[in-house]
């Protein structure tokens, strides 16, 4: 991952102005520590701070084409370049780097090349010979990407806010799998998949396909010339990354060149659910596994930082950052610069506890779409700019293109949360990767329940970033919180401490609304907080406040492991019944069973939870 910053249109190109220029652009150095570059033309510039990923000996950019009439500043990876590379046989190149075929595909076809590109991506381009230029963003926003205006008139793009917030009255953040054109004027978007438009789609689920799709992504993004390992939680979607990679490393370049033992990383507090389950997988697997723990007090010493890295003060994002950011930098301790990661997948198929209650498929899929347009400004966001911190580069096979396509076509009716067919959360995805004859994960790991990374690295890593906020802001202060921050209003103490520690950084009422807000449960959309009326009242995006459902879950096994036996005479026989347990009622817990050995073991569970107020 690298940092651009590019400015056109400067009044004032003086020596002064390049070094002020060079100052912005040094603020980036964290996301490209290996070398720095800058190239001026007239009253243009574009810098580059790189992060050596592929080619790290001479793809030094900015990159330029045969006759350096075009140059261009990338952040990103570009995994199907040299595809691309045999559609350019008549041109010259300089480097090995994956990045370069945007300057000779710009030549060769303008501006309608984007969407050939597969992979993550923000970049600035300039044409010398008539002093245009365009600058695009991927297809999802896996790579962040800001724009800004000065007062001269001048236009500003940049990887993060920090090397323009100074510099620009007014910048937003650039809108995912768009482009501007400043011969066209303005932004378009040239990423115009059908699931865009939320028509709701009727492709019946094939578990093959799937399963296909997603091992190309995932091998894919093993192209690199450097160390780089996979974040491993312990959850479904980290653990199918990791196995993935694993299976199919040796038979890789990358494998060869840098062993096919594959390292993975977890982090948590001492006796987290993550690194208990991260352990397991990564012995089923045989990875070299690195374990980090961290207190709750360090993290609460890391905020500032976190916060003035990832540039946000939702709660969530904060949360969620702050272990990543601590883990990244153990990460490159070890001379690792590139993870895979498995953001994303919660937002395809709907793996939020929260989605237990979508009313319909209808709903159910609208609310998929709706998070995958937000992902840049939450966790695409947050995975990018905790790891980049630290120089680590982020990959996110979930969010390749053509398995999103494939993902995001199939009939909303088979993500459904079904408990009297068994489908419990991301099911289409767990069935899919359930094979018997070449087993890639456990039973118990494949069925997984969702654990939120805030929530799984240990649940007092919350409570204490909520005991310390408590302590930082008064009563008083977050009563008259409206007049203080009229836009976004944080509703918590611990929304109004991040905010404070925001604003300090960056005070211009355009940064602060780069930031979304609303109402949220259990990082949903304010849309679906009205699938259930009771969830108005409970505002956390913890994924403890969905339903109830999580913390239950642990009482009801406490419960179950009393039970010496349980009879059933079949292969996925359902058990039902009902008893109370802690102040709730468990109407329905459904047992499906597997036959091993000539026994039935449990692997899988569903119940449907109330408070005894509620029923």
């Amino acid at each position: 991952m690298c940092g651009i910053l590019a400015i056109f249109g400067c009044t004032d190109n003086s020596h002064a102005k390049r070094s002020r220029i060079i100052e912005l652009s040094r603020r980036l150095r964290h996301r490209g520590p290996d070398w720095s570059g800058l190239h001026s033309h007239e009253d243009c510039y574009l810098a580059h701070q790189r992060l050596a990923i592929v080619d790290p000996t001479s793809g030094d950019q900015p990159l330029y084409n045969e006759d350096k009439t075009i140059v261009v500043t990338v952040n990103g990876e570009i995994y199907n370049h040299k595809e691309l590379r045999e559609k350019l046989k008549s041109h010259q190149f300089r480097t090995e780097s994956d990045c370069e075929v945007i300057a000779h595909l710009y030549e060769e076809y303008g501006e309608n090349f984007i969407d050939m590109l597969d992979g993550m991506f923000s970049f600035v381009l300039l044409d010398t010979r008539d002093k245009s230029f365009i600058a695009a963003r991927d297809a999802i926003g896996i790579t962040p990407l800001y724009m800004g205006w000065g007062l001269d008139g001048s236009i500003w793009f940049s990887s993060e806010m920090k090397a323009l917030s100074d510099d620009c009255e007014r910048f937003v953040s650039f809108l995912p799998g768009h482009i501007y054109s400043s011969k066209n004027g303005g932004l378009r978007r040239w990423y115009n998949p059908p699931w865009f438009s939320e028509t709701i789609p009727s492709t019946p689920y094939d578990p093959l396909v799937l399963r296909k799709a997603f091992e190309k992504a995932v091998v894919k993004r093993l192209m690199t010339d450097v160390p780089f390992g996979v974040l491993l939680s312990g959850g479904l979607d980290s653990s199918l990354v990791a196995a993935v990679a694993n299976r199919y490393l040796a038979d890789t370049e990358a494998g060869r060149q840098w062993g096919s033992q594959l390292h993975t990383f977890c982090v948590g507090l001492k006796g987290s659910p993550d690194l208990k389950a991260a352990r397991e997988v990564a012995d089923y697997l045989g990875t070299r596994h690195h374990e980090f723990h961290f207190t709750v007090q360090e993290g609460i010493d890391a905020l500032e930082e976190v916060i003035y890295h990832v540039e946000t003060y939702d709660v969530t994002s904060i949360r969620a950052s702050t272990p990543m950011f601590l883990m990244s930098r153990k990460i490159k301790s070890l001379g690792v610069k590139m993870v895979l990661s498995g953001e994303g997948s919660d937002e395809i198929f709907g793996g939020y506890l929260y989605f237990h209650k979508a009313p319909n498929k209808e709903e159910f899929h609208q609310e998929t779409c709706r998070k995958i347009k937000a992902l840049h400004l939450y966790d695409c966001l947050r995975a990018n700019k905790s790891t980049s911190a630290w120089g680590v580069e982020a990959r996110v096979p979930f969010l390749d293109k053509e398995f999103i396509n494939i993902a995001m076509n199939i009939d909303p009716e088979w993500k459904m949360i079904r408990p009297d067919l068994g489908r419990i959360e991301k099911w289409v995805v767990r069935n899919a990767f359930d094979d018997d004859q070449n087993p890639y994960l456990p039973k118990h790991i494949l069925y997984r329940q969702k654990e939120q990374f805030s929530d799984g690295v240990g649940y007092s890593w919350i409570d204490g970033l909520k005991d310390h906020a408590n302590s930082q802001v008064s009563d008083s202060m977050l009563a008259n919180a409206s007049f203080v921050y009229p836009h976004n209003t944080p509703t918590t103490k611990e929304g109004y401490y991040y905010r404070t520690i925001f604003e300090r950084y960056f005070p211009k009422a355009a940064a602060r609304e780069t930031v979304p807000g609303g109402p949220s449960v259990a990082c949903s959309t304010a849309k679906a907080v009205e699938w259930d009326a009771a969830w108005s009242k409970n505002l956390d995006p913890s994924g403890r406040a969905a339903l109830g459902v999580h913390e239950a879950a642990y009482e009801l096994f406490d419960c179950i492991s009393s039970f010496k036996t349980l009879t059933c005479s079949s292969f996925d026989f359902f058990h039902e019944f009902e008893f109370s347990a802690s102040g709730f009622t468990i109407t329905k817990v459904y047992f499906l069973l597997e036959k091993k050995y000539d026994k039935y073991v449990l692997f899988m569970t569903w119940k449907q939870i109330h408070h005894d107020s509620m029923s």
